[in-house]
């Protein structure tokens, strides 16, 4: 990573994947460790920390071994490598990081390889294009899957959970929780191993590899002791997910479409609106099977998410536009505000 005498590039560099990892991780938690937390919200904060941390060291070390170093799984062909960092680089994150303490799920992919795709939009707008196609994908994979399980299996977690609570259900099925979610994570830190590793070399060296898990270890403690903060609330309001069967039900719809698109091409996508999509088509059709909530309150946490995840979205493109237009923006600030 360093040769010789660290340079301003150089800082920016390693402070942009920090900023990266912490704003990304954080947004995304709902979609990856977020049903987890709910399902595991008894068990203490080291044992999830342990675990997140063990599945992302087997998932991170095997990328970078089979790839030759590269711990992007490849997803970073696309993207031109950035010769020279500035403080233009910390912008994404840092406006991902604000997003995040007010609870907006946000297109991070999309967001944080915009600042970098600059020289090629037509990479910025397959990452678009992919992430919407994500979400109608999951919507309807879900509320296929849904009306089909919906009264045999949701309606029995349901009452179930409601009679007995957390305590009586089958300690098999927390196994299963805890696998899906080994699962879901890995799939995660494959798809978006993009936005989180582009400000790294393509090829790793054994000190950063062991810098990228030693940051990971320590962030990853400070979330799981936080339970996720204030966006896991787009997660818990959703019917019966603290359950962990029903949320064991949601990874593994959940990873087996990343484990699709991450099939498809090479593109990266925003999986928070694959996700997003997932629990919208769930609702509906838990609705349609079993009536457990109103249809207003229904439809009002489905518009409520899909309304921040765009705004999310329209945000991050007013961003890339300012990014992608950069030097025009100042020279037409410097010649009417500055030097007129």
């Amino acid at each position: 990573m360093f040769q010789g005498q660290i340079t301003t590039s150089e800082i920016y560099m390693i402070v942009g994947f920090l900023l990266s990892m912490y704003a990304c991780v954080s947004n995304d938690i709902i979609q990856t460790l977020g049903t987890f937390l709910s399902a595991n919200k008894k068990t203490h904060f080291v044992y999830l920390w342990a675990f997140s941390v063990f599945v992302l060291t087997v998932t991170i070390v095997t990328g970078w071994i089979v790839n030759d170093g590269d711990m992007s799984f490849g997803l970073l062909t696309r993207i031109p490598v950035t010769e020279e960092y500035t403080a233009l680089y910390l912008l994404p994150p840092i406006i991902l990081i604000i997003l995040t303490r007010w609870g907006i799920p946000v297109a991070t992919t999309f967001l944080v390889l915009s600042v970098f795709s600059i020289s090629d939009v037509s990479v910025i707008w397959m990452m678009l294009t992919k992430s919407v196609l994500g979400y109608v994908i999951a919507f309807v994979a879900a509320i296929i899957i849904y009306n089909i399980i919906g009264r045999p299996v949701e309606r029995y977690f349901y009452y179930t959970q409601k009679r007995s609570g957390n305590d009586k259900i089958s300690k098999w099925w927390m196994v299963a929780k805890w696998c899906s979610t080994a699962f879901i994570w890995s799939q995660w830190l494959v798809q978006d191993s993009a936005k989180l590793f582009v400000y790294l070399p393509r090829k790793a060296s054994v000190a950063e590899l062991l810098f990228v898990l030693l940051s990971f270890t320590v962030f990853l403690g400070i979330l799981t002791y936080n339970r996720g903060g204030d966006i896991q609330k787009i997660v818990k309001m959703k019917t019966n997910v603290q359950d962990p069967r029903s949320a064991t039900i949601i990874d593994v719809i959940y990873a087996f479409l990343l484990l699709y698109f991450i099939n498809l091409n090479n593109v990266p996508m925003s999986t928070t609106w694959v996700f997003i999509g997932l629990l919208a088509g769930r609702e509906i059709a838990l609705y349609q099977r079993l009536r457990f909530e109103s249809p207003d309150k229904m439809y009002k946490h489905i518009v409520k998410d899909l309304y921040k995840v765009t705004l999310g979205l329209v945000v991050s493109i007013v961003v890339v536009v300012m990014l992608t237009q950069f030097d025009y923006v100042k020279q037409f600030f410097f010649s009417h505000f500055i030097g007129g």
